[in-house]
């Protein structure tokens, strides 16, 4: 969450019951880029990171979301 914003993007994480985490990025490409390259090799302080995903990846006109969450 914290780098999310530091970039500027908005969106959410999830935590998932099979210990994944799952959510949606969204902002300027090169940032959701950096956030993504993050993600593969740093990631939060507790993370232990095997593979990062992604997907569904599309242009949008207006961003969805007011600022990135973490969803419980």
């Amino acid at each position: 969450q914290g780098e999310a914003k530091r970039l500027g993007l908005v969106g959410w994480v999830q935590n998932t019951s099979h210990g994944t985490v799952q959510g949606q990025i969204q902002g300027p490409t090169a940032r959701v880029r950096e956030l993504q390259d993050w993600l593969r090799k740093i990631g939060s302080p507790q993370s232990r990171i095997s593979r990062a995903d992604f997907s569904n990846e599309k242009e949008i006109t207006a961003l969805e979301h007011k600022d990135f969450q973490i969803v419980k």
